[in-house]
């Protein structure tokens, strides 16, 4: 797998599940800058929006490798996410992803009914060799793209953000996410974009199917104890969104941060 993909869905995984909300729910728009890093060496950034009219949500994502980054690879990755907001979160009806490093592309385009499954396509296809966990029709129901899975709602910034099971499928691979509550904390940095509370969720990744047995990067998430999101308010209530997420890697500690928000 190129290097730009790796990266790309391990970030997205990072980014990129859910409690109510008032009975009537405000428009919300918001754009958000991350910033990502690897051993404290840039090597990307993410422009992501979300755009909410109560009823109906889009989210898009643009990420491109920077930094010293560029001197050994490039690429970019767009996605985007639409679908509908409920009172427990943001429910995916159609998602797609457009990768490209060193000139070549990698699509992906699903579409969700009532978070089955209704229908996806890969270019190129994947090839499925011996070591591939077959996808079985039973592993797509109730099942919610990478995107829309890590825009939170909730009543309030407490730990039950975190007592969530996220079933993620990325038209490559179906996983579970399980996240966990660790502590309330605290952003400070002015060289953030955001300074105030956070949640800080655990988060334990779960392969199902669609991966290789004979994956480094699927068995090293698999036994990792180290992945870490903290979600952030935004103004509007009710939604919350990464503010920051680690995972360690043998490379260094993959992380991306909050640089800039916009509400």
């Amino acid at each position: 797998m190129p290097f730009f993909r790796s990266v790309g869905l391990s970030l997205l995984l990072l980014m990129g599940g859910l409690c109510a909300l008032p009975a009537r729910a405000a428009e919300v728009s918001a754009a958000a800058t991350y910033t990502v890093s690897l051993g404290g060496t840039l090597i990307a950034t993410v422009n992501l929006k979300l755009n909410d009219s109560g009823t109906r949500y889009g989210l898009t994502l643009d990420a491109k490798i920077t930094g010293l980054a560029q001197m050994v690879a490039s690429g970019t990755a767009r996605g985007r996410s639409a679908g509908l907001s409920t009172a427990t979160g943001l429910v995916s009806e159609k998602f797609d992803l457009v990768t490209r490093a060193s000139g070549e592309d990698f699509s992906v385009k699903i579409e969700y009914a009532g978070k089955d499954v209704s229908s996806f396509v890969v270019a190129p296809p994947i090839v499925n060799n011996i070591d591939r966990v077959a996808l079985e029709r039973k592993h797509l129901r109730g099942v919610n793209d990478m995107l829309a899975a890590f825009v939170l709602k909730g009543p309030a910034l407490d730990g039950k953000l975190c007592d969530r099971q996220m079933q993620i499928f990325t038209g490559v691979e179906r996983f579970n996410l399980a996240l966990r509550f660790t502590k309330a904390d605290e952003a400070t940095s002015l060289r953030t974009g955001y300074q105030g509370p956070l949640v800080l969720c655990s988060v334990r990744y779960t392969p199902i199917s669609g991966h290789y047995t004979s994956s480094e990067i699927t068995t090293y998430l698999a036994s990792s104890n180290r992945i870490l999101i903290w979600f952030a308010p935004l103004k509007a209530g009710g939604y919350y969104i990464p503010y920051r997420a680690i995972l360690s890697t043998s490379a260094g500690d993959l992380s991306i941060v909050l640089s800039e928000l916009g509400q």
